[in-house]
Formats: structure tokens, C-alpha cells, sequence
């Protein structure tokens, strides 16, 4: 399979499915309601859901594993060599709370890996992409241009860090060296807020709290290809269809891995 070949047609089924979510935020006639475990739910999500897995499996005869269908059980999971990992809308709490950050979010896993990765951000026609081995992208205004998580050749001094804009300030703070100078960017989407960290806007991103392995997907791919990592808190690598479980453990995106994370973290993650 030719993973630079599907690109054009996951950007555009990403745009597509994007567009289709704006539509419904801008007019305001969707339905929400609570899943089982209490997150939200609304009837953008399943249109976006119905959408990529039509045009998904359009572009590759491969199964499709969405948050809004993922009740896929290991025993038939385990025997993909490769398959899309989609959040269709990923912060729709921030949908529902009219902010504008949220994405649609599509992934090419391959033996256990990100290869190809896509999060478009409909509010602001923004869409951020790479496949493994080709670099990372941005594209925006009308512009395409290679994006690079931001690097240190000193000792760091002051570092921007992203955080959810329902994150726990105080305990993001009670993980921080008290030495370090820093600046906090709420946001809302996570891959958005990942996406930050590629570009080199931010130099962290820390995510605690419940999210499944199509919140991390995409925006792997695009992160170490621009340079940087997710890394759980023990700042190994994330893993991907190798548990019954689809939900991640907490993470942290870097921007330079070879920053001292752990004095500036305190060892406390």
C-alpha cells in the first residue's frame, strides 16, 4: 500500500467530515446526550462517524476503528495489520460549549504504528498533517508549510505549555520544577493542543485525564514527524491495538526530548 497515495483522499475526507460537523455548530441543530461513561455525545459526532467510515473505506479496503465505534473486541481487533483510527470530533465539549476548538482527526495505523496522520480544525480551515518518513505539514491561509517541533541549543530558561482549558491548573503547577519560568496556552481540542507543540508554539502538552488511543493517533504521526514525542508519563511510547482496552494512559507531548523532562517534571508524573 502506498501511504503517500491515500493522502489527498484522507485530507479531503477530512475536510469533508469537517465541513459537515461547521455546519451543524453554525446552525446550531444538533442533538447532545451523555455516553455510558458520561462524556458527550452529539449527533455531529455520529454524522461525522457515518461519513469517514463510508469515505474511509472507500480509499482503502481496511476496517475503521472511530471513538463512535470503537466496541471492537481485541480477538478481532488483533488480526489488522493496518486500519484507519478516527476521531470524528474530537473536543466536543468545546463544540457543545461554542468555543471552535475542536477537529476531526484520521489515522493510518500499520503494525502498531501512526504512518499517516490528519486533524483538520473546520472553524478555522486549519489542517495539520504528515506521513511517517515525509515530514510534517501545516496548512493554513492558503499556504502549505513544513512545521518543526521547537528545539533547544541552551539551557532552558522558560517553556510554553499547553493545557486543556478544563484542565486542573493548580495541578499542572504542582508538577512543574519551581525553578522553571513558564506560560500556560488553554486550549481545547488535545490534538489541536498537540498540534501546537509540532509547530514549535509550544514546547509541552500535558493530558491527564480519559482518552482513547484515536485521540493520540493522528497527532503521533504529526509530532515525531515534526520532531518531538507522546510519551506516557513514564515517557515510554504510546501503544496502539495491543490491549482490550482502547483507552490511553495519561501523556505528555514534547517538543525536544532531550530537554531534562524529568527535573523539570519533578519525577512527579
Amino acid at each position: 500500500m502506498d501511504t503517500c497515495a491515500l493522502l489527498p483522499g484522507v485530507k479531503a475526507a477530512a475536510r469533508e467530515s469537517g465541513q459537515l460537523i461547521l455546519s451543524l455548530y453554525n446552525s446550531g441543530r444538533y442533538q447532545a446526550q451523555s455516553k455510558d461513561d458520561d462524556s458527550p455525545v452529539t449527533s455531529a459526532d455520529l454524522a461525522a462517524h457515518a461519513y469517514l467510515d463510508r469515505a474511509l473505506r472507500a480509499l482503502a479496503d481496511i476496517p475503521v476503528l472511530s471513538e463512535e465505534g470503537g466496541d471492537i473486541p481485541l480477538a478481532e481487533r488483533r488480526a489488522w495489520s493496518r486500519y484507519w483510527l478516527v476521531d470524528p470530533l474530537d473536543g466536543t465539549q468545546e463544540f457543545i460549549a461554542g468555543s471552535g476548538d475542536f477537529s476531526t482527526m484520521i489515522a493510518l495505523i500499520e503494525h502498531g504504528r501512526p504512518v499517516l496522520g490528519v486533524v483538520y480544525g473546520p472553524v478555522h480551515d486549519l489542517m495539520y498533517y504528515a506521513v511517517r518518513g515525509h515530514g510534517a505539514f501545516k496548512e493554513a491561509n492558503g499556504e502549505t508549510t513544513p512545521i518543526r517541533a521547537r528545539h533547544y541549543h541552551q539551557p532552558v530558561r522558560s517553556l510554553r505549555i499547553a493545557i486543556s482549558r478544563r484542565q486542573n491548573v493548580d495541578w499542572v503547577r504542582s508538577r512543574l520544577t519551581d525553578d522553571l519560568d513558564y506560560r500556560l496556552l488553554p486550549l481545547g481540542s488535545s490534538s489541536l493542543k498537540s498540534c501546537l507543540v509540532a509547530e514549535g508554539q509550544a514546547d509541552l502538552y500535558m493530558r491527564i485525564g480519559p482518552t482513547g488511543e484515536w485521540d493520540t493517533g493522528a497527532t503521533q504521526c504529526i509530532v515525531e514527524e515534526a520532531g518531538g514525542r507522546i510519551l506516557d508519563l513514564g515517557l515510554g511510547r504510546l501503544s496502539y491495538n495491543e490491549r482490550d482496552s482502547l483507552i490511553n494512559p495519561n501523556f505528555i507531548t514534547l517538543g525536544d526530548e532531550n530537554l531534562p523532562w524529568q527535573d523539570i517534571l519533578q519525577a512527579k508524573v
